[in-house]
Formats: structure tokens, sequence, C-alpha cells
């Protein structure tokens, strides 16, 4: 069958509908008016809401903020209130040990707790309050590129309304080319479409390979006073050590939030070699150490979520212009490792993407060499001061025992140098060693539906939403790659990276391993596309406005 897709131009087309897409967005139409000129710009989000797929408990530094929208306040930004107060503790089994000397990247006083999906709704509707066609509910499914096959020229968003084998059904809905002179890419870490263009255009050649997190977190409702809660003197605390350990990159968090609630959350550094390791496990030890349990201690989960989180930063940066496209946010690795944030630096990023885009418009010239004012705009901007003093953070934290310490010491000593610049980085695909004697699991009685929840009860608490009924949107590339390869050697990691227990390994009749996939549990957090070892796992885009639906964190 061939379809035939309706065409709709604009000057500028954003894909992301998150606080860059946002901020790009917002930035141009600033332009436009103080020029007096007239712009047409698309923002589309694969979330049926904006904000909806804005998963954090977030601190944002609001260095850009005030540069985009000077009176936030005054026109209602939802912020919870300020930092108040740092901790840092480091944990072990039964005790926490509280570290007198919180590193200068960790200093968060005065800066905001905000909820992530309510600030981005808020961003969403400035934007379109000055003129921007904002699309929830679209995702990008392919890039629209000119003859040369190079020329990015807009993208194309998903069909809707096809069933398992990708047929239309009687409510089918073909997609839009949404033709652009530039078209900015905020997708978050590990978009599908910058995955997809990174590979054409080979965008990582002379980087170093982009390496992640991944994040579960959630937000506890408390009815009665607690006693962090209540602390005046710090409202703000980040856990090293166990249940990872000091070998494994990763750790905790809890900051509290308004209306007695607490976002709490751990993180896992892709990088881990155990294959027996999995990120959910690890955040529920954390939950269920003596510490942390006195600080959750009479509250309940409310809203859960999953993500990645692109740490690799400066030299992990790929090729930030092409012919009519830029890459901002997330999905370019802007993010501040050491400091635990990525917020300001994935917003300036795109701001100062819209300013390029913005000239290049009035100039009529979208090509690359065009384009490539944003790299030096960057390079002058207080971005990539943050990222180069970050430059090898993640680097020495890969690194085990005393060589972490001795190279996050000298890196602190050193503006971010250490004591080898650059240090070198492993695809998290390629770090995982054979497995060694059999899977670690929780006991069921550590789950009790209310303030410690299994994976399935997270998944209903994230209103994740998909039609069952619908082509999958987890292609596993070759099953025999799963039982002849990566079961003997790795058990299946798959089985244990994914928060929300989408494979499953199962038996056939004859006794034979194989993975059943539950792609309606899917966070879209993407762990999967990253950290499988043989790439034989690729997400895409489901069809727009599916996923999770959060409202809290």
């Amino acid at each position: 069958m061939t379809t035939d897709y309706e065409r709709i131009d604009f000057d500028v087309v954003i894909v992301g509908g998150g606080p860059a897409g946002l901020a790009a967005a917002i930035r141009l139409m600033q332009k436009a008016r103080a020029a007096g000129r007239e712009l047409e710009v698309a923002l589309i989000e694969k979330g049926a809401e904006i904000g909806s797929h804005a998963v954090s408990g977030a601190i944002i530094n609001p260095r850009a903020l005030e540069e985009l929208l000077p009176d936030y306040v005054e026109n209602g930004c939802p912020v919870d209130g300020r930092v108040q107060g740092d901790a840092l503790f480091y944990l072990i089994p039964d005790k926490a040990w509280k570290i007198p000397f919180v590193p200068r990247y960790l200093h968060n006083e005065g800066f905001y707790i905000i909820s992530l999906a309510k600030f981005s709704s808020w961003l969403g509707q400035q934007a379109e309050a000055m003129g921007v066609n904002i699309f929830p509910g679209f995702a990008g499914s392919r890039i629209l590129y000119a003859q040369d096959g190079r020329t990015v020229t807009g993208i194309r968003t998903g069909d809707k309304g096809l069933d398992k084998d990708g047929n239309p059904k009687s409510n089918f809905e073909p997609g839009i080319d949404l033709g652009a002179k530039v078209t900015i890419f905020a997708e978050g870490a590990r978009g599908s479409l910058v995955k997809e263009l990174a590979a054409k255009l080979n965008l990582y050649d002379g980087k170093l390979p982009p390496v992640y997190e991944t994040g579960i977190k959630e937000v506890i409702k408390f009815e009665q006073p607690n006693g962090f809660l209540e602390d005046a003197c710090f409202n703000v605390m980040h856990f090293m050590g166990f249940p990872l350990g000091w070998n494994v990159p990763g750790g905790g968090f809890c900051y509290r939030m308004d209306n007695r609630q607490l976002a709490i959350g751990y993180f896992t550094a892709l990088c881990y070699e155990d294959p027996f390791i999995d990120p959910y496990e690890m955040f529920i030890r954390f939950k269920r150490h003596p510490f942390v349990s006195r600080i959750i201690a009479g509250g309940k989960v409310v809203e859960q979520g999953a993500r990645t989180v692109s740490t690799g930063g400066y030299y992990t940066l790929p090729q930030l212009a092409i012919d009519g496209a830029m890459l901002v946010g997330g999905c370019a690795s802007m993010h501040n490792t050491p400091a635990l944030k990525g917020i300001h630096v994935a917003m300036k990023s795109a701001m100062l993407a819209a300013e390029t885009a913005f000239e290049a418009l009035g100039a009529g010239d979208f090509s690359r060499t065009r384009l490539e004012d944003y790299r030096r705009r960057l390079e002058k901007s207080w971005v990539m001061e943050e990222l180069f003093e970050g430059r090898n953070f993640a680097q020495a934290l890969a690194k085990k025992s005393l060589a972490k310490l001795i190279h996050l010491g000298a890196q602190y000593l050193t503006n971010g140098r250490g004591l080898q610049d650059p240090m070198l980085l492993k695809e998290d695909r390629r770090s995982l060693k054979p497995a060694s004697g059999t899977p670690r699991q929780l006991p069921k009685d550590v789950y009790d539906g209310s303030l410690v929840v299994d994976k399935l009860t997270g998944v209903y608490l994230s209103k994740t939403m998909h039609r069952e009924d619908e082509p999958c949107h987890l292609v596993i590339h070759d099953h025999n790659i799963c039982v002849e390869k990566c079961y003997p050697l790795y058990r299946c990691p798959c089985t244990r990276f994914c928060p929300g227990n989408v494979y499953e390994l199962e038996q056939d009749s004859g006794g034979k391993p194989r993975i059943k996939l539950n792609p309606s549990n899917c966070f879209h957090c993407k762990t999967c596309d990253i950290k499988d070892p043989y790439a034989n796992i690729t997400w895409k885009c489901p069809e727009g406005g599916e996923g999770p639906g959060y409202t809290i964190v």
C-alpha cells in the first residue's frame, strides 16, 4: 500500500517538547517579535501532553531560565521552593556517614526544586501564547532529506491506527510531513531520530561514545509531618555507596518538595560489568537502607518513572550542526555530570541554536557552514565552561578502587583536567562480563505495595499506556542471538536492566529459552537500546500520545 502524506511547511520545526525544545521555540519567537518579523514555528511532542514524558524530581539552576524569561516567577512558573541546603552521605549496608565536605559541583543553595512535568507544561503555555504551533501526541518517525540525501528538510510524524502487522485499521490516520528550513532536534537522551541521523552522517566520528545512567524516580506523599520534611537545615540529600558500592558509578537522592512530598531516586551507570545487576533492584535496596527507610517512613508512592540520562559530557558531544538541522539538549550530550544537572545547560544550548536559526532564516542560508555558528556560540558560553570542567568526570567514576579517588581528586584540583586528558570511555553495551553464578533476587516480602512497590506497580503508577494491537515499538532483530549467544554468556540481561519488566525469559514447549515482550509496560527510558550487549534491540517511537503520563515528577 502506498500512503500519500500531507505536507505543511514551517520556518523551523522542533522535535521534542521538553525544556530544551520549548526554550528554543520561545527564543525564536522572542527574536521574531524584537525584529518585527513573522515566523512559523512548529514543535512536536510524542507524549499525549507537554510534560507527560518529563520525569524527574529535579533541581534546576535557574541561570538559563532567568535569561529566557526574566519574569518567570511573576508569570507563575511552578517552582516548589528554593534549596535551603545540601547534604552528602556515604552509605554502607547498615549505616550512613555524613560527608563533611560537599563538592562545589553539588552546591545547590538558591536553586529550585521543581516538578519537571509541571515545569515543561508551563513552558509549553508560554510558547503557545507567543504563537508557537505545538502538536502534542505526534511522534517523529522519519527524517526528511533533500535530494542530496544529507540536507535535512523536516520530519514525518508517525502513522496512527495500524494493527500489529502494520496494516491500516478503520481509524487509520497517516502521518504528516512537516517541512522546515531549519529542524532542531531536542529529543532527549538516546533520541531515536538522532540515532538514525548519527549513523547516516557519522556525527560521532572522532568523538568518544556517549554513555548513560538509568534513573528510577518516585514521588512519595506524606499525610503526617515527617522529620526530613520538617527539617529546615537542608532539603536536598545525595547518596553514594550502598547498594552499588564503590566500583560501580551511581547514587541516590532525596529532594523535599512542597505539599508534604518527597522526590526520591537512584541512578545506575550503564557501564556496569555484572550482567545480574538490576537498576530497579538497586533502587529498592537503596530505599530499604535503614537510614533512607527512616526518611521515607509513613509515606506512600504516588508516582514512579524511569529515564536514561546522557552523562558523557564534553568529549561525547556529537557534531551539533549539519545542513538544515541542529542538535540540542540531552540528545546532544548536554549534561553537567558532576553537578547532576542538565536542564539549564539543555535550555541554554537550545536558546543558542534558536538564535543561530533566526539569523540563518534572515540570511536565507541553512547550510552546515552557516549553522556551525551554533557551535561557536556554545564555545563562548557558560555551557561549555561547565561541560569542560566535567569533561573527564564520567571516566573517573568508572575507575575502580583507589584509582577512582585519585582521578576524581586530581580533576577537582585541576578544573577537570586530572591526570589524563582526555580520558577514554567505553560504549556501555561493551562493558558486560560473562555471568557467574545465579541472579540475585529480592524476596517478595520487601514490597508492601504502598511505600515499596514492584516493577509492575511502578508501571501502573507512571500511568503508562500503549495500545495492545499496534506494531511493537521494541524490535529484537534476531531472536536466535538471544538464545544462542546472549543467554549462555550473559543470561539475558534485558530481563533485569529494564525497569518496566518489558522483557521476560520463558521456555518453549521443548524447554528452550526465549524472550517474551511486554511492550505495553515500556517507560520509554531506552535502556534496552543502550545496554543490550549485541545491539540486537532497537527502540522506536510508538504511536504518538502513548507511553507514560507523568503529572507530578
